[in-house]
């Protein structure tokens, strides 16, 4: 017993099962959250920029939608879309249930993180490249992304910390992960240490990700 609470009845099996299942859903949102955001926030970046008339009505409903679902809470939008989960999932519980909902909260967020790192890329790089003859698509994968880089991983380490949260709550809804975990027990059971355990294990999964993050975007500012 520590400060008046018993840690001694704990299943450190569910415990380590949730810290898995916590890890595969953050997982598996970063990495689609990337595939999706980061060309959304290229495409947002590239149509605010031009002065052609179609363009610019393309980069207003891109932006209106990227401003509507950031709006959203994201419990209220993952119960809003559970047909659509069980459609393109065939389920609606579990780890695979809460993927869809993640990745749709977290891409509109981190797009808009990808356009505001590409915004603060220098002009001078871009016209120097615009004036040797390189392409749009060049011009992007040559010189924006790597100049781009530092912001791109800061963005990358605040979105995945922002997903921490976001699979926590998704055990409201039976999401699974430690959010669940500490739902059943802390919340409906009054099993306190397993909601402090639960607490810990995402506050230690925060501070790796925080420090994977700032030590490669110092690796990317030295070059």
């Amino acid at each position: 017993m520590v400060f008046g609470i018993d840690f001694s009845e704990v299943n450190w099996s569910e415990v380590s099962q949730a810290s898995a299942d916590t890890l595969n859903m953050l997982g598996f949102s970063v990495l689609f959250t990337f595939i999706i955001g980061l060309p959304l926030g290229v495409l947002l970046f590239l149509s605010g920029k031009s002065s052609h008339w179609f363009v610019k009505v393309m980069y207003s409903l891109l932006s209106l939608m990227v401003n509507v679902l950031r709006s959203v809470p994201f419990v209220i939008l993952m119960i809003a879309i559970l047909p659509f989960t069980k459609v393109l999932i065939g389920t609606t519980i579990g780890v695979k249930g809460a993927i869809p909902a993640l990745v749709i909260a977290a891409a509109p967020f981190f797009a808009r993180l990808v356009e505001t790192s590409l915004r603060e890329v220098d002009r001078g790089v871009i016209e120097a490249a615009q004036a040797m003859g390189a392409s749009t698509w060049q011009i992007v994968r040559k010189v924006l992304l790597p100049e781009a880089m530092p912001g791109l991983i800061a963005g990358t380490t605040i979105t995945a910390v922002t997903l921490i949260s976001y699979t926590a709550m998704s055990g409201l809804v039976g999401g699974g992960g430690l959010g669940d975990l500490a739902i059943r027990y802390g919340y409906q059971r009054y099993e306190t240490s397993v909601m402090i355990i639960a607490i810990a294990v995402m506050i230690i999964m925060v501070q790796i990700l925080q420090w994977i993050g700032d030590r490669f975007v110092r690796h990317y500012t030295r070059k």
